[in-house]
C-alpha cells in the first residue's frame, strides 16, 4: 500500500469518500495536531515544562502555516528538539504535506494514480494535471538548493558573531526565510532588528523571501528564461505585480517613517533605504522585521495591512488572496472604469470566470478578517488598528505584530489559529472542504437587472 493510501485511510478510518478540499484540509489539521502534541513534552523545552495546549496548538499552526506569530519565545523557551520540531514543520507546512507524501513516493518506486495527481494538483495549485509530479520533485530540488545557499551565506556571515552556534542559526534562518515563516532563533521577541543596517543579512534573507513568494512556476521561468527567451503571462503578471508592490511599499514607509525616532528616523539614508526595503518586502508574506513594528505610526501600519492582504503568489510559501489575484481586479476594474468590455492585461483577455473567481477569494478573504477583528475588538482590550494588523497577519500567513500577540486571551488565540488556518489552506478551499458535494441546479432562472452604483 502506498504513502497516499496510508495517509488516506488515517484521515479516513471510517473509509468514507472524501473530497480532494477535505483531504487537504484535514491533511494539514492532522500535522498540526501532531506538532502541537511534541511540541507540549517536557524535551521540547529548555526547562523540560510542559507548553499548555492553546500555546502549543498556536505555535504548531504558525509553524505548519509559515506565519510566524508567536506566544512563545523560540529562540529562549525551546530546547534544540523543540526547535527542530518547529523547523520540520514549517518546511513541510512550506513544501506542502503532498509534495512530501510525492517525494516519498517517487523514492519508494510507487505509481501514482490519478486520484494521488488530482490531489497533488489541487496541493499546488496548478491549472491541469499535465507534468504536477515533474513540478512537485522540481520544487524539492529547487528548495533545498536555495535553501542551501542562503543558509551558507547566512551561516558565514553569524559564524563572525556567534561562533559555531551562527552556523546552525544561519541554516535555521534559511529554511524559516525562504519558507515566508519569520520565525527567529535570536530571543525576546526582537526578531532580526540587531541587523537593521547589515546589507549581507538583509539582502540575503529578503531574497529568500521573495524567491519563497514568487512560486515555484515562475522560479522555473526565470532559470529556464535563457534558453526559451520568453516567459509565461502568469510570470509576467506574478513579476510585475510583486515588484509594484514592493517598491511602492518602500517608498510609502520610507517617507511615513523618515522622521519616527522609534524606526527609521535614527539611522543613516542607507539604513533607512534598505530597512524600508526589507520591511516592504517581509510584510508580503514572511515576518521578519528589522525595525520595530509597534513603533510604527498608524498610515504606516495601514499600507502594511494592504500589503499582507495582498500577500504573496500562487504556488508559493506566501498566503494573502495573492498577486495574480489582486492583478485581475485591477484590471477588472480599469476595464470598467474606462469602458472597456473585457479586461486586459499583457495584450491577453482576461475571462469572466477568472475576474468571478478573484472577486469570490477577496469577499470570502474581507469577510473573515472583518469578522475576526469584530469578535476580537470584544475579547482584546487594545487599539482596533493593532487587531486587525494582528489578524490581517494571520490571514496572510505573515507574521508581522504589533506585539500583542503573547498577551492574547485564549478566545483570541483560538480565532488567530482558525485565520491561520484558513489563510494557508486557502479560503475557497476551506469552504469547498466543509459544504456539501456540488450538484448541478435543476432550475435555470430568468435574468434580472439590478442598478449598481
Amino acid at each position: 500500500m502506498d504513502v497516499f493510501n496510508r495517509w488516506y485511510r488515517l484521515l479516513n478510518p471510517l473509509h468514507w469518500r472524501l473530497t480532494t478540499y477535505q483531504m487537504l484540509a484535514l491533511s494539514f489539521a492532522a500535522l498540526i495536531v501532531f506538532g502541537a502534541l511534541l511540541l507540549m513534552t517536557p524535551f521540547a523545552s529548555v526547562r523540560s515544562s510542559s507548553l499548555s495546549f492553546i500555546d502549543a496548538l498556536f505555535t504548531a499552526t504558525s509553524a505548519v502555516c509559515v506565519t510566524g506569530l508567536v506566544v512563545t519565545d523560540t529562540g529562549t523557551y525551546f530546547s534544540f528538539f523543540g526547535q527542530t520540531v518547529i523547523l520540520l514543520l514549517i518546511e513541510i507546512g512550506g513544501l506542502g504535506i503532498m509534495t512530501v507524501a510525492t517525494l516519498l513516493v517517487v523514492i519508494t518506486g510507487k505509481r501514482i494514480n490519478l486520484r494521488e495527481r488530482l490531489l497533488i494538483q489541487e496541493a499546488t495549485n496548478q491549472l491541469d494535471l499535465s507534468g504536477v509530479v515533474r513540478l512537485t520533485l522540481y520544487i524539492v530540488k529547487a528548495t533545498v538548493l536555495v535553501e542551501f545557499i542562503g543558509g551558507s551565506i547566512l551561516a558565514a556571515h553569524f559564524y563572525q558573531d556567534l561562533g559555531w552556534q551562527g552556523i546552525y542559526f544561519g541554516y535555521w534562518h534559511a529554511v524559516s526565510a525562504f519558507c515566508n515563516a519569520g520565525f527567529d532563533l535570536f530571543g525576546q521577541f526582537r526578531s532580526i532588528t540587531g541587523y537593521v543596517n547589515d546589507f549581507v543579512v538583509n539582502a540575503t534573507i529578503g531574497g529568500l523571501i521573495i524567491i519563497g513568494g514568487i512560486g515555484f512556476p515562475v522560479i522555473a521561468d526565470l532559470w529556464n528564461y535563457p534558453v526559451r527567451k520568453h516567459f509565461s503571462l502568469h510570470s509576467k503578471v506574478v513579476i510585475a505585480t510583486s515588484l509594484g508592490l514592493i517598491v511602492t511599499g518602500a517608498v510609502f514607509i520610507f517617507a511615513a517613517e523618515y522622521t519616527n525616532n522609534s524606526t527609521l528616523g535614527e539611522l543613516t539614508l542607507s539604513g533607512k533605504i534598505l530597512a524600508s526595503f526589507f520591511q516592504s518586502v517581509t510584510a508580503r508574506t514572511a515576518g521578519y522585521n528589522t525595525i520595530d513594528t509597534g513603533s510604527l505610526r498608524e498610515g504606516t501600519l495601514l499600507m502594511l495591512i494592504v500589503l499582507m492582504f495582498i500577500g504573496a503568489s500562487p504556488s508559493s510559501m506566501g498566503g494573502g488572496i495573492k498577486t495574480s489575484t489582486f492583478a485581475v481586479l485591477t484590471s477588472a476594474i480599469i476595464s470598467s472604469v474606462t469602458g472597456k468590455k473585457d479586461p486586459v492585461i499583457f495584450l491577453r483577455k482576461v475571462s469572466q470566470l477568472t475576474v468571478y473567481k478573484a472577486f469570490t477569494v477577496v469577499m470570502i478573504s474581507l469577510m473573515l478578517v472583518t469578522g475576526v477583528s469584530l469578535v476580537m475588538t470584544f475579547t482584546e482590550q487594545v487599539p482596533f488598528i493593532r487587531i486587525l494588523f494582528e489578524v490581517v497577519s494571520a490571514f496572510g500567513t505573515v507574521g508581522l505584530s504589533t506585539g500583542i500577540t503573547p498577551t492574547l486571551s485564549e478566545t483570541g488565540k483560538a480565532l488567530i489559529i482558525l485565520t491561520m488556518f484558513s489563510g494557508r489552506v486557502g479560503t475557497i478551499t476551506l469552504l469547498m472542504a466543509l459544504a456539501l458535494r456540488p450538484h448541478k441546479a435543476a432550475i435555470k432562472y430568468p435574468e434580472g437587472k439590478f442598478i449598481i452604483g
